[in-house]
């Protein structure tokens, strides 16, 4: 069947490399730094050991000595200038339009205007032109992370975030869903409702639901009788079979506490395929073996590898929230 006019392919299609951010500035990871910058390497090592190149983009001299200390040989180096790691957000969403790739760029205001840093503006378009793609920009507000594709035009998001007037006060939901058809080739839209409890990004879909197949997607199960996000899980359930998908459970982390008793938006969801492998963000919980083990099976073709990303969280996402793809045309 031959593709679309636009077309965005799911992450499971073949890719070239993976853009992943090293986290740097320590006013994001108060305390925790250190050993976020040790769990963002692990990742960068697990996929360039599989074989997949990686681009890790760090912010200086000071950080590339320090990234490659911790890194493999495998592992890529390119400084350039961002504020924070979160490049399924900042970067570029490479997409084919009328059979060619292209970085598609979307307008970013800090998540709503809560984290607004010197470079997040500028990252995107600098790396699809170091891709040598040429760039499109949108004429909305758009963060990667906000949606999830399955590759056949459908693709999941939330409410919260899309329907947030800190991000497109003038667009309605018909504006958003012409809009998602318009610059990627979506033309059917599932709306789930509330990201998970705390998510910073005001309910990013990455967090809570991903397609793992055409037509499948990926939800977490709550585990123990405190899961903070039960009903969420509950409601994207019935969200998604109402409208025809195929649904796959996937234990949660349980209740993830920060030192504080501050309830963490800790997911498995937040995991980053690439073209071997699958990367499972996990957090020293008993039920980490649980989660790797289920996405595991919903990826036969391929390794999952559960990484341990407690201190990444404290920064506020998890691997696939720092990582960009780039697919193989």
């Amino acid at each position: 069947m031959a593709k679309p006019a636009v077309w965005m392919p799911p992450e499971w299609h073949p890719q070239d490399w993976i853009w992943i951010g090293f986290p740097h500035d320590p006013v994001e990871w108060p305390g925790f730094l250190g050993r976020a910058q040790e769990q963002i390497a692990a990742f960068a090592n697990a996929v360039a050991e599989s074989g997949q190149e990686v681009r890790l983009i760090v912010r200086d001299e000071a950080n590339w000595t320090r990234a490659s200390a911790l890194c493999s040989a495998a592992v890529k180096l390119e400084t350039r200038r961002y504020g924070d790691v979160w490049l399924r957000d900042t970067g570029p969403l490479v997409i084919q339009r009328d059979g060619r790739p292209l970085g598609q760029r979307f307008g970013f205001n800090g998540w709503g205007g809560k984290y607004l840093m010197d470079g997040d503006q500028e990252i995107g378009a600098e790396l699809a032109e170091s891709a040598g793609l040429p760039v499109a920009a949108a004429d909305w507000i758009l963060e990667g992370g906000a949606l999830d594709c399955d590759g056949t035009g459908f693709v999941a998001t939330t409410e919260q975030c899309l329907l947030n007037p800190n991000r497109n006060p003038q667009l309605s939901r018909a504006d958003l869903e012409a809009r998602l058809a318009r610059d990627l080739g979506f033309d059917r839209v599932l709306w789930l409702g509330d990201g998970l409890i705390n998510d910073h990004t005001d309910g990013h879909v990455d967090n809570l639901a991903r397609f793992v197949a055409p037509g499948v997607l990926a939800l977490p199960r709550a585990t123990g009788t405190d899961d903070p996000n039960a009903e969420i899980y509950a409601d994207a359930r019935r969200r998604a079979e109402a409208a025809g998908l195929k649904v796959a459970e996937v234990p949660s982390p349980g209740r993830v506490e920060s030192d504080g008793g501050r309830v963490e938006p800790a997911s498995y969801m937040n995991f980053a395929v690439t073209s071997q492998i699958v990367v499972v963000p996990t957090y020293g919980t008993r039920h980490d073996d649980d989660g790797v083990a289920a996405i595991q099976a919903l990826f036969p073709d391929r390794q999952v590898v559960g990484v341990l990303a407690d201190a990444v969280l404290a920064g506020g996402g998890s691997f696939h929230c720092a990582s960009q793809q780039m697919p193989r045309f």
